[in-house]
């Protein structure tokens, strides 16, 4: 068993050595960058701002003048019997003269027109101000959207990090047992220590492997869904180190981030201003109001300005010599359309209804999301405070197990509980650790103040 322990370390050095020249170094800020110009979401949500976009312009067009040009060539054909009839001309008559056969004619004709709306009863109005508001909530969905995959993507960066050192405390563990295996096994060489020991360091060390293979596995799982999410391919080799990410927190971190966060309205204040989706949704509130506005207009008369000028020959050389123009103002009152008004303008009314609705929820949702945030920050705090007290509670009494178990006056059984029980305060204090910085993030992302 002991040199089974020691194969299982070998093969992890000698994978982590083979595959060294492959490995790319990927840091948090390239990872980010990564996500904002490959994640799905956020090029979804970036469309949809162009398309946004468009209908301003679209609606900006209606207060211009529409031109418009066309063309035409007719040609008509007649076939009728032919007879032979008296025709006059001048009074003079000629008989025997053929009437009918086959005659044919051609028309040309061109001409350009210009329409332009005086008054729509404030439609286009409406439509302006409702395609403005759109266009603002599109970009604050995507600006929203960005944040989120970004918080996604720093928090399984961080995950990945955590997992990989509970990696390393698993080997620290896998390693300092199969020294203890080294040492029981000697012993008992000598008569110094029972065959049970040697057995039951044995099962120790086995059980360290399959926890060692188990943490890995979610390490390398983790590490694939962070590549997933930024785009990238999850077959390649990455190497995630980042040295601005601090993982080292004093008392002085500690004092500092409480006092920061320690206003909750305030913060709940700061949110309701800064957070995308509830700009997004006040500005489906204004759209909803604009389109109310549109609905109201069906009431009301519109007004227009044409104006045309054409052209017609039967020939194309002479086409210009017969020209015609034409101008004037018409008005259209819809009196009565099978109350389709009255439908139109209770749907706005109730989708303005809705939408004032959807952002007292929004704004709802806020504050319980900062409020979480915090109670998030707080219990990750007392988390780290107390996995610090573990950890020096459990290193005292594992070197004290060792001592006592080196010296013939405690147990094996005492030994490995005391090992047991550091190797957990170990994987607590790098949890409690990562805990409070991805805590501290999502107060960030709660508050919503961070742009890209």
């Amino acid at each position: 068993m002991r040199t089974s322990g020691t194969v299982v370390l070998a093969m992890m050095m000698l994978v982590a050595v083979s595959a060294f020249g492959q490995q790319k170094i990927l840091t948090l800020d390239e990872a980010r960058n990564g996500a904002l110009a490959r994640n799905l979401n956020v090029i979804q949500a970036q469309n949809n701002v162009s398309a946004a976009q468009s209908s301003v312009l679209a609606a900006y067009g209606s207060y211009l003048p529409t031109i418009s040009a066309s063309g035409n060539w007719t040609r008509s054909q007649s076939d009728r019997p032919v007879s032979f009839q008296t025709v006059y001309v001048n009074g003079i008559p000629f008989s025997n003269v053929p009437v009918g056969g086959v005659s044919a004619s051609n028309n040309f004709s061109a001409s350009a027109s210009l329409n332009f709306t005086i008054f729509d009863g404030l439609r286009r109005e409406g439509q302006f101000s409702q395609a403005k508001s759109n266009a603002t909530s599109s970009e604050m969905v995507s600006t929203r959207t960005k944040q989120s995959i970004i918080y996604a993507v720093e928090s399984g960066y961080l995950n990945v990090l955590r997992d990989k050192q509970l990696v390393g405390v698993n080997e620290e563990n896998l390693k300092r047992d199969n020294q203890q295996l080294e040492r029981i096994v000697e012993s008992n060489h000598v008569g110094a220590a029972a065959i049970a020991d040697v057995y039951r360091q044995q099962a120790q060390v086995a059980a360290d492997e399959v926890a060692l293979i188990g943490v890995q596995t979610v390490l390398d799982k983790a590490k694939a869904d962070l590549l997933a999410l930024i785009g990238l391919d999850a077959g390649e080799d990455y190497v995630l180190a980042d040295s601005t990410i601090a993982t080292t927190i004093t008392q002085a971190d500690l004092d500092s981030t409480a006092g920061r966060y320690a206003d909750l309205l305030q913060l709940r204040s700061r949110a309701l201003d800064a957070r995308p989706d509830v700009v997004s949704a006040r500005e489906q509130l204004n759209a909803a109001s604009s389109g109310v506005t549109v609905a109201r207009s069906g009431y009301f008369p519109s007004i227009s300005a044409f104006a045309g000028y054409g052209w017609n020959n039967d020939q194309i050389p002479g086409l210009t010599q017969n020209k015609n123009m034409d101008w004037g103002i018409g008005i259209r009152w819809n009196i009565f359309d099978g109350f389709q008004r009255e439908l139109q303008l209770e749907t706005s009314v109730a989708q303005e209804r809705n939408a004032e609705i959807n952002l007292k929820q929004t704004e709802l949702g806020v504050s319980v999301d900062v409020r979480k945030a915090l109670l998030d920050l707080e219990s990750a705090r007392k988390g780290f405070e107390a996995s610090q007290k573990g950890l020096i509670s459990a290193t005292q009494d594992q070197r004290i197990a060792q001592e006592r178990y080196n010296l013939g006056a405690g147990t094996l059984l005492d030994l490995l509980t005391a090992s047991a029980t550091l190797v957990n305060a170990q994987a607590n204090q790098v949890n409690a650790t990562y805990d409070y910085v991805t805590a501290k993030r999502e107060v960030e992302y709660a508050l919503g103040e961070r742009t890209y």
